[in-house]
């Protein structure tokens, strides 16, 4: 069967050279199937191509995420003005209250707000693994609802009971890595563009259990292992030298935050082509630390992607943590300058390195850059048209669209979003979706649905998830995530 095609026709697209440098040209670009075919002024469409005007519009490639727990939809609004303290018993925890059904709908709510917001590809940290149809039911979701991911299918800590707070120590039973294999079988998921990674922060564990967790990962095929790196002094020692010591730190590895990396874990990270996905507004909110992708002590801006970690707590918008990112970096270089009483010469990072961060280099961070990044011939089709005649983006997109869209675009100006060259985004609504595309992997769901349908869901289940949550001290709770992960109390102060 001849593969569907669709022209993009009169656009100014954003071309990465290969420098790095985002040039915008203006061109028509040709999808057939799920791939870029031709980037070409005045392409003449054949009978059969389906031709979408883009004058007027900037063609960008789709964003990616490289760290989010999208799971957490009907949790959404509750972490305003919580630190990562306050968080693990009102947003990590209440995994052990969701269904398989919730985790469903939960994560189909996170995926749809990350393709209504630009993400395209999303490394999706899934720690919810409370038995295998929960796992199965996140995959359902994310294969139904049309966007890339990773799925980094995670060995999670469970929670056993709340009244008293205490954890299931048996990290690692028999049906996780089971299941695992279950699914591996399974592969490929929605023809590849639902992959299978691992999600592992049990770094406590014991060394050769560790070892042989990520052998019998990798020998099933799986080539992105993502943990979180908070070093804020809770949570012991850096997971990059452990992982080296261990034989384990290589291009696999993807370490969430890496807030007080030293410049020995920035050595080892470039000598093994680890990488980073730093999170600004939870890193900025939560007390991880500062953000390390734009450090000019530790130099690791060329191995860090960005993500949007907690939709529950932020907004899924790739362009909002470029934008946090790029402008609390340059605060903290131009207040050296204040304190002796002088100005920089030159402003610090530019647009362009925060469009790349969002783009080229989060797929270099997840080992995919010759298939997504970028707008370039034989690359998936994962692609935003922006309307470049909105009134946040008029005028700024003539000058430098780049600029445009880091710095003035809001999600209202997303016109169109493509995933693997099918249309999700158009006319700047979600288009319907069809449950019924992850009924092999879960049969709980089916029909098409529209985003309205999906919203008034996710309001029913949230109202009953608050009636559980309602049930729990969520102080006492706090009081045993503190004890379970051996945090001293005395360390969480209001003042210094």
């Amino acid at each position: 069967m001849a593969a569907n095609l669709t022209l993009l026709q009169g656009g100014t697209l954003l071309i990465h050279g290969g420098d790095n440098h985002v040039k915008a040209v203006k061109a028509d670009l040709l999808i057939e199937g799920n791939i870029i075919s031709k980037i070409e002024a005045k392409i003449t469409p054949s009978t059969n191509t389906q031709v979408i005007d883009c004058t007027d519009k900037i063609i960008s490639p789709g964003f990616i995420d490289t760290h989010h727990h999208l799971w957490q939809t009907l949790l959404k609004g509750r972490h305003a003005n919580e630190t990562l303290i306050d968080y693990f018993p009102s947003g990590n925890f209440p995994s052990s209250l969701h269904s398989p059904a919730d985790m469903f709908w939960g994560e189909l709510g996170g995926c749809l707000e990350c393709l209504d917001v630009g993400t395209t590809t999303v490394v999706d940290h899934a720690h919810l693994n409370y038995s295998p149809e929960h796992s199965k039911a996140a995959i359902a979701a994310t294969m139904s609802s049309g966007i890339r991911s990773v799925f980094c299918y995670s060995a999670t800590p469970r929670l056993e009971s709340w009244e008293p707070f205490k954890l299931n120590h048996d990290l690692l039973p028999s049906w996780v890595l089971g299941t695992l294999e279950e699914l591996v079988a399974k592969n490929p998921i929605a023809n590849g563009r639902v992959q299978l990674g691992f999600a592992f922060d049990s770094t406590y564990l014991p060394k050769e259990m560790i070892v042989a967790t990520f052998e019998k990962v990798k020998s099933l095929g799986i080539k992105l292992i993502t943990t979180h790196y908070v070093g804020n002094g809770h949570f012991g020692g850096s997971p990059v030298e452990l992982y080296h010591n261990y034989g384990l730190l290589d291009s696999s590895i993807l370490f969430s935050h890496a807030t007080g990396a030293s410049t020995n874990d920035a050595k080892l990270l470039l000598q093994t082509n680890s990488h980073v996905s730093t999170t600004p507004s939870t890193e900025m909110q939560m007390g991880h630390g500062q953000p390390v992708a734009f450090s000019s002590e530790l130099k690791i801006e060329s191995h860090c992607g960005v993500g949007a970690d907690c939709h529950a707590n932020n907004s899924a918008s790739i362009i909002s943590e470029l934008r946090l990112l790029l402008q609390s970096a340059r605060s903290s270089h131009a207040q050296k300058f204040a304190e002796v009483g002088k100005t920089p010469k030159k402003v610090y990072k530019t647009v362009e390195e925060a469009f790349n961060l969002g783009t080229i280099g989060g797929a270099r961070a997840i080992n995919m850059e010759d298939k997504l990044g970028s707008l370039k011939v034989g690359k998936f089709a994962d692609i935003l048209v922006w309307d470049a005649m909105s009134s946040g983006m008029v005028c700024a997109s003539q000058f430098d669209p780049v600029a445009a869209v880091v710095l003035h675009s809001s999600p209202a100006d997303l016109e169109m979003v493509i995933v693997d060259g099918v249309v999700k985004k158009s006319e700047w609504m979600l288009k319907d979706i069809d449950l019924s595309a992850g009924r092999e992997m879960w049969s709980g769901e089916e029909g098409v649905k529209s985003w309205r349908d999906i919203a008034k869901e996710l309001v029913k289940r949230r109202t009953a998830m608050q009636e559980k949550l309602d049930q729990i001290d969520m102080e006492a709770a706090k009081k045993g995530v503190m004890k379970a992960f051996y945090i001293d109390e005395s360390t969480i102060v209001d003042e210094i």
